[in-house]
């Protein structure tokens, strides 16, 4: 395996789990927050799906694919499992 190829590995799973450790964590935590203050839950609600889509996109960018894929409804899995929560 070259050298690049390991390096672009490396950086996107760096990239993964910074990213998506936010995104779930604010996913998460908008479900405790809606109940008391609906419209700072729904931004922090919104904010883990932006994370998440920008995640995707900077992982597509490494490899340097295009930024817009079917992928980027990965990004939003969180902001769709707590919006059930949510709403």
């Amino acid at each position: 395996m070259k050298i690049e190829t390991v390096q672009k590995w490396v950086a996107s799973v760096i990239l993964i789990h910074v990213g998506s450790v936010p995104a779930v964590s604010l996913a998460v935590y908008s479900i405790g927050v809606a109940e008391s203050d609906r419209g700072r839950g729904i931004g922090l609600w919104i904010m883990s799906g932006v994370i998440g889509i920008l995640t995707v996109t900077g992982v597509r960018l490494i490899f340097q694919r295009s930024p817009i894929s079917p992928w980027l409804i990965l990004g939003l899995l969180p902001t769709a499992v707590t919006g059930f929560y949510i709403f």
